[in-house]
């Protein structure tokens, strides 16, 4: 008998068809949904909204702003040479008003003076001097009132006339030729003076 052949097994049957999926939406990949263009609001809407903002700031700024407590007026200049020292002794004499609803409290006073040679500023004498530099310079003493020490109470609504004394640095010529001078009370728990200038 000849050899033969051996049959090979038979070929397993075919797995089935996997079922026809039906056709939906399909998922771009490509597009992401956690970037801002998917969770911000307009571009357009978010620059009017930090406009809006801006502006409700810059109005209550300048609401709240730091005024002055009082207003006032610098009434009288009176300059004298101090002999030998280039400088100038000035008596001013101011008018100062209350305008507010809460008593001013006088913490420091000073002069200042815009002049042709540069600006300078000066605090004003203790009042306990005042007699000793009239006597020594009368011209101070021309319209003269009152001083006006530190630690002064004005109460709401008052009006009071002043006179301070400063010392510049500068000459009478130079001081005459100034282009202004002016007064400053710092009171207490305020970060603006009241300035008085002629």
């Amino acid at each position: 008998m000849p050899d033969q052949t051996p049959i090979p097994p038979p070929k397993p049957p075919a797995p089935p068809a996997p079922p026809a999926v039906p056709a939906g939406p399909t998922i771009n990949i490509g597009e992401e949904y956690g970037t801002a263009k998917k969770n911000l609001p307009p571009a357009k809407i978010v620059l009017i909204a930090i406009g809006a903002v801006l502006v409700v700031v810059l109005i209550a700024s300048f609401l709240k702003r730091a005024k002055p407590q009082a207003s006032g007026s610098l009434d009288n200049v009176a300059a004298v040479e101090i002999p030998g020292q280039s400088s100038t002794m000035v008596a001013l004499t101011f008018t100062l008003r209350n305008t507010s609803d809460k008593i001013l409290y006088v913490h420091n006073i000073q002069s200042s003076i815009k002049a042709p040679g540069g600006d300078s500023t000066a605090d004003a004498v203790s009042a306990v001097d005042f007699d000793r530099y009239f006597r020594a310079f009368p011209v101070l003493k021309t319209g003269a009132h009152a001083a006006l020490p530190p630690e002064t109470k004005i109460q709401p609504g008052e009006t009071v006339t002043r006179t301070i004394i400063v010392a510049f640095p500068v000459t009478l010529d130079a001081f005459n030729q100034r282009q202004s001078v002016s007064v400053a009370v710092w009171p207490y728990d305020q970060t603006v003076p009241v300035t008085l200038t002629k």
